[in-house]
Protein backbone atom coordinates (compact mmCIF):
# COMPACT_ATOMS: atom_id res chain seq x y z
CA UNK A 1 0.00 0.00 0.00
CA UNK A 2 1.24 3.20 -0.90
CA UNK A 3 2.24 5.69 2.02
CA UNK A 4 0.80 8.78 -0.13
CA UNK A 5 -2.05 10.27 0.93
CA UNK A 6 -4.21 12.35 -1.50
CA UNK A 7 -6.57 15.07 0.10
CA UNK A 8 -9.23 15.83 -2.56
CA UNK A 9 -12.35 16.41 -4.28
CA UNK A 10 -13.50 15.17 -7.69
CA UNK A 11 -14.64 18.42 -8.89
CA UNK A 12 -10.80 20.47 -7.14
CA UNK A 13 -9.19 21.91 -10.60
CA UNK A 14 -6.15 21.47 -8.13
CA UNK A 15 -6.76 17.91 -7.33
CA UNK A 16 -7.02 17.34 -10.81
CA UNK A 17 -3.71 18.58 -11.91
CA UNK A 18 -2.65 16.56 -9.11
CA UNK A 19 -4.32 13.49 -10.58
CA UNK A 20 -2.55 13.96 -13.62
CA UNK A 21 0.97 14.21 -12.15
CA UNK A 22 0.09 10.75 -10.38
CA UNK A 23 -1.03 9.26 -14.24
CA UNK A 24 2.34 10.76 -15.75
CA UNK A 25 4.16 9.54 -13.71
CA UNK A 26 2.41 6.04 -12.42
CA UNK A 27 2.13 6.77 -9.15
CA UNK A 28 0.17 4.17 -6.88
CA UNK A 29 -1.83 6.56 -3.87
CA UNK A 30 -4.86 6.60 -1.54
CA UNK A 31 -6.69 9.04 -1.91
CA UNK A 32 -9.42 10.65 0.95
CA UNK A 33 -12.11 12.48 -0.06
CA UNK A 34 -12.56 16.15 1.64
CA UNK A 35 -15.26 18.29 1.94
CA UNK A 36 -16.16 21.09 -0.90
CA UNK A 37 -16.57 23.72 1.66
CA UNK A 38 -16.65 24.10 5.48
CA UNK A 39 -16.95 23.01 8.12
CA UNK A 40 -13.50 20.86 7.62
CA UNK A 41 -12.82 19.08 10.86
CA UNK A 42 -11.41 16.14 9.78
CA UNK A 43 -9.45 18.63 6.68
CA UNK A 44 -8.11 21.25 9.57
CA UNK A 45 -7.15 18.12 12.22
CA UNK A 46 -3.90 17.41 9.92
CA UNK A 47 -3.59 21.06 8.52
CA UNK A 48 -4.47 23.23 11.54
CA UNK A 49 -5.94 26.30 9.12
CA UNK A 50 -5.64 25.23 5.47
CA UNK A 51 -8.24 24.44 4.07
CA UNK A 52 -7.59 24.68 0.24
CA UNK A 53 -8.28 21.78 -1.67
CA UNK A 54 -5.91 19.51 -2.69
CA UNK A 55 -2.79 18.78 0.30
CA UNK A 56 -0.81 15.59 0.63
CA UNK A 57 0.07 13.53 3.64
CA UNK A 58 3.08 11.02 3.80
CA UNK A 59 3.02 9.74 7.69
CA UNK A 60 2.48 12.68 9.73
CA UNK A 61 3.92 15.58 7.06
CA UNK A 62 1.00 17.48 5.59
CA UNK A 63 2.10 19.03 2.01
CA UNK A 64 0.33 22.22 0.94
CA UNK A 65 -0.77 23.38 -2.39
CA UNK A 66 0.02 21.79 -5.65
CA UNK A 67 2.79 23.28 -6.40
CA UNK A 68 4.52 21.80 -3.47
CA UNK A 69 3.31 18.69 -4.17
CA UNK A 70 4.48 18.47 -7.84
CA UNK A 71 7.81 18.80 -6.06
CA UNK A 72 7.35 15.95 -3.81
CA UNK A 73 5.90 13.49 -6.31
CA UNK A 74 9.11 14.71 -8.38
CA UNK A 75 11.29 13.80 -5.85
CA UNK A 76 9.93 10.26 -5.02
CA UNK A 77 9.61 9.64 -8.90
CA UNK A 78 11.29 11.58 -10.75
CA UNK A 79 10.50 9.79 -14.12
CA UNK A 80 9.32 11.36 -16.40
CA UNK A 81 10.52 14.61 -15.04
CA UNK A 82 7.82 17.48 -14.87
CA UNK A 83 10.92 19.84 -14.62
CA UNK A 84 12.97 18.33 -18.18
CA UNK A 85 16.54 20.37 -17.28
CA UNK A 86 16.72 21.54 -21.02
CA UNK A 87 13.84 23.84 -20.40
CA UNK A 88 16.03 25.95 -18.75
CA UNK A 89 13.24 27.09 -16.07
CA UNK A 90 10.73 28.22 -18.24
CA UNK A 91 8.65 25.22 -17.56
CA UNK A 92 7.98 27.20 -13.54
CA UNK A 93 7.05 30.33 -15.62
CA UNK A 94 4.37 29.22 -18.21
CA UNK A 95 3.43 27.32 -14.62
CA UNK A 96 2.56 29.96 -12.44
CA UNK A 97 0.71 31.77 -14.81
CA UNK A 98 -1.50 29.26 -15.60
CA UNK A 99 -2.11 28.29 -12.10
CA UNK A 100 -2.44 32.05 -11.57
CA UNK A 101 -3.70 34.05 -13.88
CA UNK A 102 -5.50 31.51 -15.88
CA UNK A 103 -6.92 29.90 -13.16
CA UNK A 104 -8.45 32.75 -12.27
CA UNK A 105 -9.90 34.19 -15.60
CA UNK A 106 -11.38 29.84 -16.43
CA UNK A 107 -13.19 30.08 -12.80
CA UNK A 108 -14.88 33.66 -12.84
CA UNK A 109 -15.86 32.33 -16.41
CA UNK A 110 -17.24 28.72 -15.76
CA UNK A 111 -19.10 30.04 -12.55
CA UNK A 112 -20.95 32.76 -14.45
CA UNK A 113 -21.60 31.66 -18.23
CA UNK A 114 -21.17 27.69 -17.09
CA UNK A 115 -23.26 28.29 -14.48
CA UNK A 116 -23.19 26.86 -10.96
CA UNK A 117 -25.95 25.21 -10.83
CA UNK A 118 -25.45 22.77 -14.17
CA UNK A 119 -21.59 22.71 -12.92
CA UNK A 120 -23.30 20.70 -9.75
CA UNK A 121 -26.48 19.54 -10.85
CA UNK A 122 -27.19 17.32 -8.13
CA UNK A 123 -26.58 19.77 -5.44
CA UNK A 124 -30.19 21.34 -4.11
CA UNK A 125 -30.35 24.91 -3.59
CA UNK A 126 -29.67 25.24 -0.48
CA UNK A 127 -25.74 24.03 -1.04
CA UNK A 128 -25.59 25.90 -3.96
CA UNK A 129 -26.24 29.15 -1.94
CA UNK A 130 -24.02 27.88 1.25
CA UNK A 131 -21.08 26.95 -1.21
CA UNK A 132 -21.16 30.64 -3.04
CA UNK A 133 -21.15 32.00 0.22
CA UNK A 134 -17.66 29.93 1.09
CA UNK A 135 -16.06 30.51 -1.93
CA UNK A 136 -16.98 34.37 -1.67
CA UNK A 137 -15.51 34.23 1.58
CA UNK A 138 -12.85 32.43 0.90
CA UNK A 139 -11.41 34.85 -2.43
CA UNK A 140 -12.76 38.21 -0.19
CA UNK A 141 -10.90 41.27 -1.48
CA UNK A 142 -10.55 39.49 -4.75
CA UNK A 143 -11.44 41.85 -7.74
CA UNK A 144 -14.57 40.12 -9.18
CA UNK A 145 -15.07 40.76 -13.09
CA UNK A 146 -18.17 40.84 -14.75
CA UNK A 147 -18.94 38.17 -17.76
CA UNK A 148 -18.09 40.28 -20.75
CA UNK A 149 -14.70 40.95 -18.83
CA UNK A 150 -14.16 36.99 -17.93
CA UNK A 151 -15.08 36.34 -21.62
CA UNK A 152 -12.18 38.81 -22.47
CA UNK A 153 -9.53 37.37 -20.74
CA UNK A 154 -10.11 33.94 -20.97
CA UNK A 155 -10.28 34.21 -24.74
CA UNK A 156 -6.76 36.20 -24.67
CA UNK A 157 -5.14 33.01 -22.93
CA UNK A 158 -6.66 30.53 -24.36
CA UNK A 159 -5.63 32.00 -27.84
CA UNK A 160 -1.98 32.26 -25.97
CA UNK A 161 -1.90 28.55 -26.21
CA UNK A 162 -3.44 27.83 -29.24
CA UNK A 163 -0.45 29.63 -30.56
CA UNK A 164 2.06 27.73 -28.09
CA UNK A 165 0.95 24.86 -30.26
CA UNK A 166 1.16 26.04 -34.11
CA UNK A 167 4.07 24.38 -35.02
CA UNK A 168 2.90 21.35 -34.06
CA UNK A 169 4.54 20.24 -30.97
CA UNK A 170 2.73 18.09 -29.53
CA UNK A 171 2.98 19.59 -25.88
CA UNK A 172 3.33 23.28 -24.57
CA UNK A 173 6.95 23.63 -24.53
CA UNK A 174 8.05 21.14 -26.94
CA UNK A 175 8.30 17.33 -27.20
CA UNK A 176 7.92 15.92 -23.66
CA UNK A 177 5.27 17.30 -21.12
CA UNK A 178 6.03 18.95 -17.80
CA UNK A 179 4.77 20.83 -15.41
CA UNK A 180 3.05 23.59 -17.34
CA UNK A 181 0.78 20.68 -19.32
CA UNK A 182 -0.69 19.72 -16.05
CA UNK A 183 -0.68 23.01 -14.63
CA UNK A 184 -3.10 24.69 -17.80
CA UNK A 185 -4.72 21.46 -18.66
CA UNK A 186 -6.86 21.87 -15.15
CA UNK A 187 -8.24 25.00 -16.29
CA UNK A 188 -9.50 23.30 -19.53
CA UNK A 189 -10.37 20.60 -17.53
CA UNK A 190 -12.67 22.57 -15.44
CA UNK A 191 -13.92 24.71 -18.09
CA UNK A 192 -14.67 21.45 -20.11
CA UNK A 193 -16.60 20.00 -17.33
CA UNK A 194 -19.86 22.72 -17.64
CA UNK A 195 -22.21 21.40 -20.21
CA UNK A 196 -23.23 25.52 -21.19
CA UNK A 197 -19.73 25.64 -22.63
CA UNK A 198 -19.62 22.70 -24.76
CA UNK A 199 -18.81 24.65 -27.86
CA UNK A 200 -15.82 27.17 -25.93
CA UNK A 201 -12.89 25.33 -27.54
CA UNK A 202 -14.21 25.15 -31.03
CA UNK A 203 -11.98 28.09 -32.23
CA UNK A 204 -8.85 26.58 -31.02
CA UNK A 205 -8.18 22.80 -32.48
CA UNK A 206 -4.48 22.56 -31.33
CA UNK A 207 -5.21 23.30 -27.53
CA UNK A 208 -8.04 20.39 -27.74
CA UNK A 209 -5.90 17.80 -29.50
CA UNK A 210 -3.51 19.08 -26.53
CA UNK A 211 -5.85 18.56 -23.77
CA UNK A 212 -6.68 15.55 -25.42
CA UNK A 213 -3.03 14.02 -25.36
CA UNK A 214 -2.82 15.46 -21.27
CA UNK A 215 -5.86 13.68 -19.97
CA UNK A 216 -4.66 10.40 -21.53
CA UNK A 217 -2.13 10.46 -18.73
CA UNK A 218 -4.61 9.05 -16.55
CA UNK A 219 -4.74 9.77 -12.57
CA UNK A 220 -2.06 6.48 -11.75
CA UNK A 221 -3.87 4.03 -9.32
CA UNK A 222 -5.66 5.28 -6.31
CA UNK A 223 -7.40 3.72 -3.53
CA UNK A 224 -9.85 4.85 -1.30
CA UNK A 225 -8.80 5.55 2.51
CA UNK A 226 -11.23 7.31 4.99
CA UNK A 227 -10.26 10.40 6.94
CA UNK A 228 -10.35 8.57 10.11
CA UNK A 229 -7.40 6.63 9.08
CA UNK A 230 -5.88 9.53 7.48
CA UNK A 231 -5.55 10.80 10.84
CA UNK A 232 -5.06 7.39 12.63
CA UNK A 233 -1.63 7.34 10.31
CA UNK A 234 -0.29 10.79 11.07
CA UNK A 235 -0.84 10.16 14.75
CA UNK A 236 1.19 6.80 14.65
CA UNK A 237 3.56 8.10 12.65
CA UNK A 238 7.17 8.50 14.73
CA UNK A 239 9.59 9.81 11.57
CA UNK A 240 9.65 12.77 9.60
CA UNK A 241 10.86 14.15 6.31
CA UNK A 242 14.39 15.81 6.74
CA UNK A 243 13.64 19.70 7.14
CA UNK A 244 16.38 22.89 7.93
CA UNK A 245 16.30 26.26 8.59
CA UNK A 246 18.69 28.41 6.79
CA UNK A 247 20.34 31.32 7.58
CA UNK A 248 19.52 34.76 7.07
CA UNK A 249 15.87 34.33 5.96
CA UNK A 250 14.30 35.91 9.04
CA UNK A 251 13.56 33.19 11.98
CA UNK A 252 15.10 31.23 14.23
CA UNK A 253 14.60 27.29 14.63
CA UNK A 254 11.62 26.91 17.12
CA UNK A 255 10.13 30.14 16.82
CA UNK A 256 6.53 30.76 17.07
CA UNK A 257 5.39 31.48 13.55
CA UNK A 258 2.42 32.00 11.85
CA UNK A 259 1.82 31.22 7.43
CA UNK A 260 -0.61 31.95 5.49
CA UNK A 261 -1.20 32.23 1.91
CA UNK A 262 -0.80 35.30 -0.05
CA UNK A 263 -3.76 35.36 -3.08
CA UNK A 264 -6.88 33.38 -1.50
CA UNK A 265 -7.39 31.60 1.46
CA UNK A 266 -5.35 32.93 3.64
CA UNK A 267 -6.78 31.45 6.77
CA UNK A 268 -3.90 31.50 9.20
CA UNK A 269 -1.53 28.43 10.32
CA UNK A 270 -0.05 28.91 13.66
CA UNK A 271 2.99 26.61 14.82
CA UNK A 272 6.75 26.15 15.36
CA UNK A 273 8.69 26.81 12.76
CA UNK A 274 11.05 23.75 12.16
CA UNK A 275 11.98 24.16 8.64
CA UNK A 276 12.60 27.53 6.12
CA UNK A 277 14.16 27.67 2.79
CA UNK A 278 14.24 29.79 0.05
CA UNK A 279 12.05 26.92 -1.23
CA UNK A 280 10.02 25.86 1.91
CA UNK A 281 8.37 26.53 5.03
CA UNK A 282 7.73 23.95 7.63
CA UNK A 283 5.74 23.89 10.91
CA UNK A 284 5.00 21.82 13.81
CA UNK A 285 1.83 21.71 15.78
CA UNK A 286 -0.08 19.06 17.77
CA UNK A 287 -3.30 18.21 17.61
CA UNK A 288 -5.54 16.41 19.94
CA UNK A 289 -6.56 13.89 17.05
CA UNK A 290 -3.34 13.82 15.29
CA UNK A 291 -0.55 14.10 17.40
CA UNK A 292 2.87 16.07 16.51
CA UNK A 293 2.42 16.68 12.42
CA UNK A 294 4.87 18.78 9.99
CA UNK A 295 2.78 21.01 8.15
CA UNK A 296 4.77 22.00 4.68
CA UNK A 297 3.99 25.45 2.58
CA UNK A 298 5.68 26.53 -0.41
CA UNK A 299 7.79 29.32 0.34
CA UNK A 300 6.12 31.35 -2.59
CA UNK A 301 2.73 32.34 -2.27
CA UNK A 302 2.99 32.12 1.54
CA UNK A 303 4.28 34.64 4.16
CA UNK A 304 5.63 34.07 7.54
CA UNK A 305 5.15 36.15 10.81
CA UNK A 306 5.74 36.28 14.04
CA UNK A 307 2.23 36.00 15.48
CA UNK A 308 0.58 38.93 16.98
CA UNK A 309 0.80 39.29 21.17
CA UNK A 310 -1.72 40.84 23.03
CA UNK A 311 -0.89 43.99 24.94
Amino acid sequence: MSDLILHQFDSSPFSEKVRLVMGLKSIAYQTVEVPMMLPKPDVLALTGGYRRTPFMQVGADIYCDSALICDVLEQRAPQPSLYPAALTGVQHVVSSWADATLFWAAIPYAMQVGGLAQRLSDAGPEFLEAFGADRAAMTAGRARPGPADTGVHLHRQLAWLESMLADGRPFLLGSVPCIADVSAAQSVWHLRRAPLLADLFVPYPRLSAWYTRVSAFGHGTPSPLSSADAIGIARQSTTFAPVQVDAGLGFEAGAPVVVSATDYGTDPNEGTLVGLTPAEVVIERVDERAGRVHVHFPRLGYQVKAPKTST
